[in-house]
């Protein structure tokens, strides 16, 4: 996990503080509120089929972000799904390939 930057510090002291005040309504609460227990419901159970090598990045990338692999995955293809979930530029894209490559040649995989 990375360390916080001078703005996350500046900010997290102001909310210890109590500098922080809330600017949102009791409806506009109340349809957060709404939204996030209609989204958290957890209803239905997939089983997918993926390469052993695309599981242990997800796995890394889990640990990374401090959460466990299976809700990184639903996390994923919520925002797939919504239409928040970006396409890498063709570059980056390329660079991943390469890298991959790399690493299967070198026997990293």
């Amino acid at each position: 996990m990375t360390q916080p930057d001078p703005f996350e510090i500046e900010l997290l002291q102001a909310y210890e503080s109590g500098k922080l005040k809330s600017i949102a309504t009791k409806a506009e609460l109340a349809r957060l509120r709404a939204a996030a227990r209609a989204t958290a419901v957890k209803d239905r159970r997939v089983n997918i089929r993926m390469s052993a090598g695309d599981l242990r990045d997800i796995r890394v990338r889990a640990m990374q972000e401090g959460v466990p692999y299976q809700t990184l995955i639903a996390s994923v293809l919520h925002k797939y799904v919504t239409g928040r979930l970006e396409e890498r530029k063709l570059e980056t894209s390329k660079r991943a390939a390469e890298s991959r490559r790399r690493s299967l040649r070198d026997g990293r995989n």
